[in-house]
C-alpha cells in the first residue's frame, strides 16, 4: 500500500481504499463526494479545516498499514 503524505490527493486515497471515510468525515469534511474535496491534498484540507495535517498523515498511514 502507497504511503500517504500531506500533498496526497484526498479522492486518491478515497479510490485506494474506501475505509479511509471516516478519518476525514471526524476532521469536518462531510462532502466527500464534492469534486472541490476530491481534488484538494490533505495539507489543503487539513489548512481549511484547522486540522494538524501531520496527525491525520500519520493515522491515515497507520491505517493503512493494518489493512
Amino acid at each position: 500500500m502507497a504511503q500517504v503524505t500531506k500533498d496526497t490527493i484526498i479522492g486518491d486515497i478515497l479510490d485506494m481504499d474506501r475505509s479511509t471515510a471516516p478519518f476525514f468525515i471526524e476532521m469536518g469534511m462531510h462532502c466527500l463526494g464534492c469534486p472541490a474535496s476530491r481534488g484538494e491534498s490533505i495539507e489543503q484540507a487539513c489548512m481549511v479545516h484547522g486540522v494538524d495535517p501531520d496527525e491525520l498523515v500519520e493515522k491515515l498511514n497507520a491505517h493503512l498499514a493494518g489493512k
